[in-house]
């Protein structure tokens, strides 16, 4: 499969563009940027070519890697989508309803199929441990705790403008549905909505299998504080959601598979675009309860 890259961040440099020129079963097409230079930079790192113009890497590849902003992402995926390319994307998807739905219709048209990198579905420890719990079922409540301390000075993520607008809530909270979605089910209703120190939401949801559940979600919270706990009480008790060893390299290498699964069968992956689009449409209605909230 052929795979063009969009996007020279952090992320970019530490995982997208690795796990591309690293990949058995992919030829890295190339790789475009908003910026020229970095571009460039970041393509002569891997040995593949810089784009100026992205249409032209869109018509040279099977498929694009997008590692940028959510609000800058969903545009081009859905120009990516129309001129045939399969989308691998990060999350959010983005961060409103409305341009979730336009990737999602585009990718539909085109017939053309859709994974999001919602990282600890990729990381096997944690997927595994997801489906077990969803197949036991009977769960009473769950919390979720995404802790990040992510604006310190040595942090490759502290100078991103679009984390320091949207915060938490959309950097981390897509993180937290993507675990707590396939275990209890859909979301009903986003019950409340609460701010708390520095960009830290707390969120409170009633899912269509009967569980309710409560995120918190900060990344602006104490180095020393900083992690991740999913918990979930029921019928069987207790259980934690594991660690990985895996970091995100891996774990893309493991998209990157699956987006050529899907586009080899047409049968839809569990983390799609679709899938993405209900993340994004609850992390809006909480977002809009935190805005009630200020206003």
């Amino acid at each position: 499969m052929r795979i063009g890259l969009l996007g020279t961040g952090p992320w970019a440099q530490m995982v997208h563009a690795p796990a591309l020129s690293g990949h058995d079963e992919v030829e890295f097409t190339g790789v475009w940027g908003r910026r020229a230079d970095a571009a460039a930079e970041l393509a002569g790192q891997h040995g593949t070519r810089a784009y100026d113009d992205v249409d032209a890497l869109f018509a040279d590849s099977d498929a694009v890697a997008v590692a940028l902003p959510p609000d800058v992402q969903a545009p081009l995926a859905v120009r990516a989508a129309r001129a045939g390319c399969h989308l691998l994307l990060d999350k959010p998807l983005a961060t409103t309803a409305a341009d979730g739905a336009a990737v999602v219709a585009a990718a539909r048209e085109a017939e053309v199929a859709s994974v999001v990198f919602f990282t600890s579905r990729f990381q096997p420890e944690i997927d595994a441990w997801i489906t077990e719990q969803a197949d036991k079922g009977g769960w009473f409540t769950a919390r979720a705790q995404w802790l990040g301390s992510v604006f310190r000075a040595d942090s490759p993520f502290g100078a991103s403008p679009w984390r320091k607008e949207k915060g938490a809530l959309w950097d981390v909270g897509p993180h937290a549905l993507s675990v707590l979605l396939p275990v209890l089910g859909d979301v009903r209703k986003v019950t409340a909505a609460a701010h708390g120190p520095g960009d830290t939401a707390h969120v409170v949801l009633d899912h269509l299998g009967g569980a309710s559940s409560t995120l918190t979600l900060s990344l602006t919270a104490p180095t020393a504080a900083a992690g991740t706990t999913v918990e979930l009480r029921g019928e069987a008790g207790v259980a934690e959601l594991p660690s990985s060893a895996d970091g995100g390299l891996p774990a893309f290498g493991r998209a990157i598979d699956a987006l050529h699964e899907a586009a080899r069968t047409g049968r839809p992956h569990p983390c799609d675009a679709a899938f993405a689009l209900r993340a994004t449409e609850i992390l809006g209605s909480a977002e809009s309860l935190l805005g009630e909230r200020t206003g």
